[in-house]
């Protein structure tokens, strides 16, 4: 007797009484973007920590949870942005300051270098900024130290004790805190910028540097609808480009 094949994953029909949770689960993911100047609209204490509380289910391996957070607002968010833009704009102070870890290759090949090349120039493009304009592009890139003026700032920390796979959960924590916040109509800009300045960072937050590393920053608030920066959607590559399935 022939038997009728099982349908793929892949060409299953979805159920229709998730529709509108995948659309918006679809919307605030697709939706998200690094966004570069922000109003300066104060984000409630209380939708700073709902967000934070519904990110932390994020998975880690064996129920680790490894992330840390330092969340600034006011004078203490202008402080810590105040010494950091100190350092880096005096090239004495900033040749001082090395990054703790190597977030980006030491060696770059394509298509990695290609596509940081272009979203660099598609910023740049968009700002005005000309090829070989080095001292706007240096002022361009301290705004990451302002967070963008985002009304909330965000520094990440982790125990040196942990691995990379802490590294790896670090991550969706990180990913899930960007979706809440698109969920409620705000948005963010993750900064590895920060990590050249830890130093500034462990002393002004007090950390035990010893014991605790600088992950990240991020800048969170609400986008400035009027600023060209934040019209930069990137581009991705199709899911032939980097997908394989396999069903045999």
């Amino acid at each position: 007797m022939r038997q009728t094949p099982a349908p793929s994953p892949c060409t299953a029909q979805p159920n229709p009484a998730t529709a509108q949770t995948q659309a918006a689960v679809d919307a605030a993911i697709a939706s998200r973007r690094s966004i570069r100047r922000f109003l300066p609209t104060p984000v409630p204490c209380e939708t700073v920590e709902a967000i934070l509380q519904v990110a932390a289910r994020a998975p880690s391996g064996t129920n680790t949870q490894p992330w840390q957070v330092h969340v600034l607002t006011g004078a203490a968010k202008a402080r810590l942005s105040s010494r950091i833009l100190a350092a880096y704009d005096d090239p004495a102070q900033a040749e001082q300051h090395t990054e703790d870890y190597a977030y980006y290759p030491r060696t770059w090949r394509s298509p990695y270098i290609d596509r940081r090349r272009k979203v660099g120039w598609d910023l740049y493009g968009l700002l005005g900024i000309q090829k070989g304009d080095k001292a706007t592009m240096h002022a361009q890139h301290g705004r990451n130290y302002l967070f963008f003026d985002a009304p909330v700032g965000l520094i990440f920390t982790i125990d040196r004790v942990l691995e990379q796979g802490s590294w790896l959960d670090y991550g969706m924590f990180l990913q899930n805190i960007m979706v809440a916040a698109r969920g409620r109509g705000l948005d963010t800009c993750p900064q590895a910028a920060f990590t050249q300045f830890h130093r500034v960072i462990e002393d002004e937050l007090a950390l035990d540097a010893a014991t605790q590393q600088v992950v990240c920053g991020m800048a969170l608030g609400w986008a400035d609808p009027a600023a060209i920066e934040n019209t930069l959607v990137t581009e991705r590559a199709p899911v032939a480009a980097f997908a394989r399935f396999h069903d045999q």
